[in-house]
């Protein structure tokens, strides 16, 4: 039966130039597989881009209230006009109108209690909501500055923050996994070098999950427009005297 032997301990992590960190590559550990008549070195290669987001979503809220029941349709049809206005602040930032989507109002009836759970007051409230979905991301922040004016006007909004998704990472897929395989490839070179061996054909490579985040955050991803994106690949490469 063939004996399988495996080197003691995992030799330190291989490094390449500054050169190579500086453009934004990053190899990991580097382990040296001895086997009878197989020796392979196991190499991690990153990849990175800094991409921009390619959709923006935003939900606009906007809210009329009053105490007097009878006085309900009066505050629909006061709804109505402050989704005029905001849609109409909307579509002048340079939005499309297939781009804004008012959505339903809502109706909520509050109740005010004592401490002995007798009505003392009541309040009606009208909620509606506006959509913006768009390809427009660097017109948002714009537009959100402009609708805070319509508070002057005594409209209640609440103008919430917008997410941004970069929706395009097919596109960049192929072009970053080759450059993590060479990264990967250049690593082994570094390690060979200074073992005193030779890097020879792949044997069996694992793709890590492309990961995009916000620049500058380690959790969040929909809260910038810019984002990096990246990848790493583990490569095991044969080696040879």
């Amino acid at each position: 039966m063939t004996e399988t032997r495996h080197s003691a301990a995992w030799l330190p992590a291989a490094i390449i130039s500054l050169g190579i960190a500086a453009a934004g590559y990053f190899v990991g550990q580097t382990l040296y597989n001895s086997q009878v008549g197989i020796n392979t070195a196991d190499v991690k290669g990153l990849a990175e881009r800094r991409v921009e987001s390619d959709r923006a979503y935003w939900r606009i809220q906007y809210t009329v209230s009053g105490e007097d029941k009878n006085a309900i349709p009066a505050l629909y049809e006061k709804s109505k006009e402050d989704q005029s206005k905001i849609v109409s602040v909307l579509l002048a930032s340079g939005f499309d109108a297939e781009e804004v989507s008012p959505g339903v109002v809502d109706y909520n009836r509050l109740e005010f209690r004592d401490d002995n759970q007798k009505l003392v007051d009541e309040k009606y409230v009208l909620t509606g909501s506006i959509e913006v979905e768009t390809a427009k991301v660097r017109q948002v922040s714009a537009a959100r500055a402009k609708l805070n004016e319509l508070i002057a006007l005594g409209i209640d909004i609440r103008n919430n923050a917008p997410s941004y998704y970069f929706t395009t990472l097919n596109d960049i897929k192929p072009e970053m996994l080759k450059e993590a395989t060479t990264n990967a490839r250049l690593a082994a070179n570094e390690f060979a070098a200074n073992a005193g061996v030779s890097v020879g054909g792949i044997r069996s490579a694992v793709q890590g999950g492309f990961i995009i985040r916000d620049v500058g955050d380690n959790y969040s991803d929909t809260q910038k427009i810019e984002k990096d994106v990246r990848v790493v690949t583990t490569i095991t490469f044969y080696l040879t005297e």
